[in-house]
């Protein structure tokens, strides 16, 4: 038998689009890349850019209020995704600050981000796009880990 909790629950993912889904999908395989990066830069940059889609699926996936019709300049997925879930305020404001540490990394500075930064932005990430997922209702899937071949 259904419970109403279900029925609601499957309502909301038929109304998330493919390309949120996609987004959420690739904020997934972001965090397995992560957990299987070698270098402490490279750990940090893939977290954070799993994080970053995880936002844009729900930035995507929600209309930003009072826009109807108007064109703005482009904005920052940490400063709209306030506004389309006030509840995700606090997240965007934390991986917002970490974007100048991403930056850094991707560039290859080599003290960019200490192995426990990464390790900590990881398990950060990984709760961010559980609750995104969550916000949007979708039932989180979480990847299973791969063997290398031979």
């Amino acid at each position: 038998m259904t419970t109403i909790a279900q029925v609601r629950q499957d309502q909301a993912r038929c109304r998330v689009a493919p390309s949120a889904l996609a987004l959420l999908d690739s904020a997934r395989h972001g965090l397995a890349a992560a957990e299987c990066e070698t270098s402490a830069g490279g750990r940090y940059v893939a977290a954070h850019l799993a994080a970053l889609r995880a936002a844009a699926a729900v930035v995507g996936a929600r209309p930003e209020p009072g826009t109807a019709g108007r064109r703005k300049r482009p904005r920052s997925v940490w400063d709209l995704l306030p506004r389309v879930e006030p509840a995700l305020s606090e997240w965007a404001a934390f991986f917002a600050a970490g974007a100048g540490k991403r930056a850094a990394a991707e560039a290859g500075l080599p003290r960019a981000v200490s192995p426990r930064e990464a390790d900590d932005l990881l398990r950060d990430a990984g709760a961010f796009v559980s609750l995104a997922e969550n916000v949007l209702g979708v039932a989180a899937q979480q990847l299973l880990p791969m063997r290398s071949a031979g």
